[in-house]
């Protein structure tokens, strides 16, 4: 093989892992701005963000819902991934348990107005949440597991039972200016520490 098909074989590669990191760029670009300005915010204020033409965000998701359906599975699998690395960084495994909760928070401000604008599709929107279960339950299980092996917190939590807790906390924070979900769920994760 010649050193030209060897260039050949590497360009193809390194342009899908281009691809790749704009489409993600492009993703959390459109996840802040639907968290500052909700879901149905212009595509021109996220063009902008992401620092790429309208066009582009079109090529990829020719539609809102399709935008809207990669941000939502996006998020899921960073903070999906966000669980094992925090394990993996040595800290305390209740100190890797509260940052994953605090991902949890920002990725569930901005489900709340996804899932408004999902509802019109029962079923995609019953299968974004299937996915967000299978991939988020089984991390915040293992987080759960690791504190209570440590000795940091109670050892009969649920992982789903303190994922809905935490997204009832968060209900309404949008809404009520008064009102801060961030430092309740603190209070709570707080209290599983107590709570041992």
């Amino acid at each position: 093989m010649n050193g030209s098909d060897e260039g050949a074989g590497r360009e193809p590669r390194a342009k899908r892992a281009d691809a790749r990191r704009n489409k993600e760029t492009l993703l959390d670009a459109a996840a802040a701005v639907f968290v500052a300005s909700g879901v149905e915010a212009p595509v021109r204020d996220i063009a902008a963000q992401a620092g790429v033409g309208m066009g582009t965000i079109y090529r990829h998701f020719p539609t809102r819902a399709d935008l809207i359906i990669a941000v939502y599975r996006h998020q899921i699998e960073a903070c999906a991934e966000a669980g094992p690395a925090l394990l993996a960084a040595g800290i305390t495994p209740h100190a890797a348990l509260g940052r994953w909760i605090d991902l949890f928070v920002d990725f569930l401000v901005t489900k709340h107005g996804l899932a408004a604008v999902l509802q019109s599709d029962d079923a995609g929107f019953d299968a974004l949440h299937a996915h967000f279960l299978d991939r988020l339950v089984p991390v915040c299980t293992r987080l759960l597991d690791a504190a209570a092996e440590a000795g940091e917190i109670r050892s009969d939590l649920k992982a789903y039972e303190l994922m809905r807790g935490v997204g009832n906390l968060c209900i309404g924070d949008d809404r009520d200016p008064h009102y801060d979900a961030r430092r309740l769920v603190g209070v709570l994760i707080a209290g599983l520490y107590e709570a041992r």
